[in-house]
């Protein structure tokens, strides 16, 4: 298989992976607001946030190849990007089953009791882990050698035609698309929850703030094939590839402001600490643009520096 193939594989993984994660991310973010979780005690409360901040992290990890392949590799597919494509997708399934866990525990607790609460989301925990490194562990030992040095022999960068660089850029718009758009979804319903009534205005005022950025995320996410059939007909041109990636840089920086500011109101409700939620929020922001933007300049920087 070509790299320029495998990069196309490894970024439709990563699209799998991030519509479930972005989807539970809306999940954590809506549920506090539901009238249930005012009747949760203050260590499920506790839960609620450690789920919210690993899914948060699991998001962040796996946006970040589409990042790199636009700030670092400008599209070009390359062997390490294939090997950033690999450690993120792997990276991010550790905390998304911690946060499955965490969350079923928070479901069946309720209902059944802690004993079977702890049961289940141990259980599906472990399962996750299990199907997610364990097995492939065992059929690395295998099997993996002969796959780990055929990728070694692979050259540090394909000739990475228009026509696959524009299909890849319209690919990693769709990784993130269907996340955004469930995720705006979910924080439009809490606007209209007796418990977003009971926010303070500031918090309230921070929310449509953040609503504005998911919705400005989906509106750059889409702008790329709007102006390939609009304004290019279909036609690959160099000038659209720039536009394109343009738009995901930007999304990637409103999705980040989003995220962090909502994240930061849902820990302030939930532990009942405006200082939390401050501090949750910033911790947000700088994991997210450090990861999706920071780091990415200075690896370009140092990718142009000569010698």
């Amino acid at each position: 298989m070509s790299l320029s193939k495998k990069v196309k594989v490894g970024l439709d993984e990563t699209r799998i992976l991030i519509l479930g994660s972005q989807i539970l991310l809306g999940f954590q973010f809506q549920g506090a607001f539901r009238p249930a979780f005012e009747a949760l005690p203050y260590r499920d409360r506790l839960v609620w946030a450690a789920a919210l901040g690993l899914i948060t992290l699991t998001v962040a990890l796996l946006i970040t190849p589409s990042v790199q392949h636009r700030m670092v590799e400008d599209g070009r597919d390359t062997r390490r990007l294939l090997g950033v494509i690999g450690r993120c997708a792997g990276l991010s399934l550790a905390p998304f089953a911690l946060a499955l866990g965490a969350d079923l525990f928070l479901a069946v607790e309720p209902v059944l009791g802690l004993g079977p609460g702890l049961a289940s989301g141990i259980g599906f925990c472990g399962l996750a882990l299990l199907f997610w490194y364990g097995l492939e562990a065992l059929k690395a030992r295998r099997f993996g050698h002969r796959e780990r040095t055929m990728t070694s022999r692979e050259p540090e960068h394909d000739h990475t035609s228009l026509e696959t660089k524009i299909e890849q850029m319209l690919t990693e718009a769709r990784v993130v698309l269907p996340g955004a758009q469930a995720l705006l979804g979910f924080q439009l319903v809490i606007t209209f929850s007796d418990a977003f009534e009971t926010l303070p205005l500031a918090s309230k005022v921070v929310h449509l703030i953040a609503l504005g950025f998911l919705a400005l995320t989906v509106i750059w996410l889409m702008a790329p094939a709007a102006f390939h059939r609009i304004v290019y007909a279909g036609e690959d041109t160099p000038e659209f590839h720039t536009l394109g990636t343009r738009f995901l840089l930007a999304a990637s920086v409103s999705l980040a402001l989003g995220i962090s500011a909502d994240l930061g109101i849902v820990v302030a409700k939930v532990l009942g600490s405006d200082k939390a939620g401050i501090a949750a929020s910033l911790a947000a922001l700088g994991l997210l643009i450090g990861l999706w933007h920071l780091y990415p300049a200075m690896l370009r920087r140092r990718r142009d520096s000569p010698g």
